[in-house]
Formats: structure tokens, C-alpha cells, sequence
């Protein structure tokens, strides 16, 4: 007659490495998802505030605005491209040893 004396910790300990494993795997994702979000907000803000550079609402240089606001907003301005009152932003955003990059254009409504 065999003994199933300490399965039960096995068990439990082959249950806690599975979820430890599952919860390493799924932290550096949900990070790159957050900066994906992270360079989208930055992206918006950067042409948004740009576009009324170009439109003239705001005084300055519609770029160096947009580069400035990336910065404030944790990315950095990857391209920055002005077609009249038009603007369209690339930023990056590191995240877990990866760039995370977002595009957004703006520009007066019609």
C-alpha cells in the first residue's frame, strides 16, 4: 500500500509555479499595453497642440510645440510634418526595452 503523504504540498507547489510563470509572462505585455495607451495620449496632445501652432491660435513653431508637449507627456517626437494647417505627430514611448510608437493628425474641423 503506497503512501500519498505530501501530494498535497506538490500539488500546491506546482500550482504556485504555474501562476508565477502565467503572472511573469502577462506583466511585460499589460506594460507595453499601458505605453501603447501612454504614446496614443501623447500623440493626440502633441498634434492637437500643434495644429493650433499651425492655425494660428497659439504663437510659435508647430514642431518644436509638439516635441515640447510629447516631452512633457513621457515619449519622445518622432516625426513631425506640417501641411498647412494640418499636422500630423509620430511619438515613441520606451517600454521593457522596446519603443511603443503612436501617429496622430490634426487640424481644423470641415
Amino acid at each position: 500500500m503506497s503512501s500519498d503523504r505530501g501530494s498535497g504540498s506538490i500539488l500546491a507547489v506546482a500550482v504556485m509555479a504555474t501562476m508565477l510563470g502565467t503572472v511573469s509572462l502577462l506583466v511585460p505585455l499589460y506594460g507595453v499595453l499601458v505605453a501603447k495607451q501612454q504614446a496614443a495620449g501623447a500623440a493626440d496632445a502633441a498634434a492637437l497642440a500643434a495644429a493650433d501652432v499651425a492655425v494660428g491660435i497659439v504663437a510659435g513653431q508647430p514642431c518644436s510645440v509638439a516635441a515640447s508637449l510629447a516631452t512633457a507627456n513621457g515619449a519622445s517626437l518622432g516625426r513631425c510634418q506640417v501641411d498647412g494647417v494640418i499636422v500630423t505627430v509620430t511619438v515613441r514611448v520606451p517600454a521593457f526595452g522596446f519603443e511603443v510608437g503612436a501617429a496622430a493628425t490634426a487640424g481644423p474641423p470641415g
